[in-house]
């Protein structure tokens, strides 16, 4: 099915305004134990990429934190906390903006009550939108990309690390932007890039702690990010230039998080994991 011409009115966006409903792996994600016993924090964890990896992430037997942004997110923040629960695991939900840093170190500690620890960090929420020229960026929105995308990341990041024990891992998603930066969408492009560095150098630093670091990199995929900050002729066409012809589901993602994130990734850091619909990273 394909995207319809549509436009939601404000970024983020809503998985309930989404035509067609994106796919999360509700139905057919199954678990095998490989996160049991374990924690996880994960940003933009309410929707799209974020969700699907919760979801995963539960089913494999991990308890989750989801980061979110406001009230416009509650509804589906509280459809992602059920399907953890029915997965039989703990669910902590915690609004607010991780442009903020006070707020980044308010989700860790949150956390860090909760779980007693942080095994997996999950650096998943962006921002984002279009525009057709330099001039029309406003100043304020530049530096609040850069705060959300990849400030946050430092913020959470270095919060965390003191709470992860050999073992732990942290995983960011970057995005195909990083490496094929479209004009559209300068300001996410460049913190994308910035994420794919920051992973790759932390990666060596934390090395030594037995802590891993990765970064997964996504093609279009059809999250509510896409008819929220895109305009209406690009949703429609939204994925079909890859060579699969078509975007991909948030789900489709879900199986690298668990990868990095399991024992069965043991030996995978500093890595940037493409996931495009076969778009190649430079």
């Amino acid at each position: 099915m394909s995207q319809s011409n549509q436009e939601q009115i404000q970024p983020p966006g809503t998985e309930a305004e989404m035509t067609p409903q994106a796919d999360h792996g509700e139905k057919s994600y199954k678990g095998s134990g490989k996160l049991s016993g374990r924690t996880a924090v994960i940003t933009g964890g309410d929707s799209g990429i974020g969700r699907a990896v919760a979801i995963a992430f539960a089913r494999e037997g991990a308890d989750v934190l989801i980061s979110y942004l406001n009230e416009q997110e509650d509804a589906d923040a509280r459809e992602t906390a059920r399907y953890i629960e029915e997965a039989g695991r703990r669910c902590v939900l915690v609004p607010g903006d991780i442009a903020d840093a006070a707020h980044c170190r308010a989700v860790i500690d949150r956390a860090v009550r909760e779980f007693g620890r942080i095994d997996i960090l999950v650096n998943n929420a962006a921002f984002q939108r279009t525009y057709e020229s330099l001039e029309e960026i406003p100043d304020e929105e530049w530096d609040y990309t850069f705060r959300t995308n990849i400030e946050a990341m430092f913020h959470l990041s270095k919060t965390a690390v003191p709470y992860m024990r050999p073992g732990a891992c942290i995983i960011n998603t970057t995005s195909i932007q990083s490496d094929k930066p479209s004009s559209m969408l300068l300001a996410y492009a460049s913190t994308k890039g910035a994420v794919s560095n920051f992973t790759a150098g932390l990666a060596q630093m934390l090395g030594s702690k037995g802590i891993r670091v990765n970064a997964v990199a996504p093609g279009p995929i059809w999250t509510p990010l896409i008819p929220s900050t895109m305009p209406p002729e690009k949703v429609q066409s939204f994925g079909k230039d890859t060579p699969l012809g078509r975007a991909g589901q948030p789900k489709e993602l879900a199986g690298i998080y668990v990868l990095l994130a399991s024992d069965e990734g043991s030996y995978m850091t500093g890595g940037i994991y493409a996931v495009t619909g076969g778009i190649p990273l430079l």
